[in-house]
């Protein structure tokens, strides 16, 4: 089976099972594992103007924010065809895919809004890929380690409050999967719902909330990328008054590698968010690497 993926996830999910050597591309995002920098990436980030202005087409369908060399897909030949896309928008980019391609390659389509998502997506691309075995224990296995750090962290008290960051300028509160992994560590989110998308707030909000943890978890950056966008934060009104601040209590995350991917790394997430709720139960050895401390 020839097989494209064009999310990062999909491509980790795929390497997970065994089944990277079926990989022949992938997205400019896709870099773990590092074997993978060998394909060709068929994509390419897309500007903001251009997600906004762009007519309807197979490009807009695939993803709102990164462009995709259809001349340099079709020629891969792909037997599948691996992403997330648009809500609602699944039957439009098959009929899409029918027409750009001969024959049509089939999409699989990775929902991803909560953790149980997640694993269900790897029952599925094992499926998919006829190994459904290594699927069932890559499923079991992931689950046991979520379990576990959720059993041991609910008898934890207290239980901080965390605000999770997605961006800094201007604010926005972390959806999806990164509110149940909050609490599955042994915190208590605030403002972000889980399973529902991520949304912006004001800065007054943040701060009367005066969390005891805010964690920057800027969709796709890296601890430097995040480090350097601090000061949008730093200069905010009130912001060396906040109680995180007092007690040493804002934390960086590597986003890109470990929260951005739902995929089966979603246990490493998880395992920085419990470093981060409760240091003195829970020690991985993901600070300096996944994590730094403000």
């Amino acid at each position: 089976m020839r097989i494209l993926t064009l999310t990062p996830a999909a491509t980790e999910i795929v390497c997970a099972l065994g089944c990277g050597d079926q990989l022949v591309g992938r997205s400019h995002g896709c870099d773990h594992p590092e074997s993978v920098l060998s394909l060709p990436a068929v994509t390419q980030p897309k500007t903001a103007a251009l997600a906004r202005d762009a007519p309807f087409s197979l490009h807009t369908h695939l993803s709102s924010v990164y462009l995709v060399d259809l001349e340099q897909a079709r020629a891969l030949t792909p037997d599948v065809i691996m992403t997330t896309v648009v809500p609602g928008s699944e039957d439009t980019l098959q009929m899409a895919l029918a027409d750009a391609f001969k024959p049509a390659p089939q999409l699989i389509n990775l929902e991803q809004n909560e953790v149980s998502a997640v694993l269900a997506n790897i029952t599925r691309v094992s499926g998919v890929l006829g190994v459904p075995e290594r699927g069932a224990a890559l499923m079991l296995q992931t689950d046991a380690r979520l379990k576990d750090i959720y059993t041991r962290a609910a008898e934890i008290q207290p239980k901080p409050t965390v605000a999770a960051l997605q961006w800094v300028d201007p604010l926005m509160i972390c959806g999806n999967w990164v509110p149940e992994l909050i609490t599955m560590a042994g915190g208590v989110t605030l403002f972000g719902r889980a399973g529902l998308p991520s949304f912006w707030i004001d800065w007054d909000d943040l701060w009367a909330a005066d969390p005891d943890r805010i964690v920057i978890v800027a969709c796709g950056y890296s601890l430097d990328e995040a480090r350097a966008a601090l000061p949008a934060l730093t200069r905010q009104p009130g912001w060396a008054t906040l109680r995180a601040i007092r007690d040493k209590q804002v934390y960086i995350t590597d986003a890109d590698q470990f929260f951005s991917r739902p995929s089966p790394r979603l246990a490493e997430s998880l395992e920085i968010l419990a470093e981060i709720c409760h240091p003195t139960v829970f020690r991985f050895g993901h600070e300096g690497a996944g994590w730094e401390r403000y």
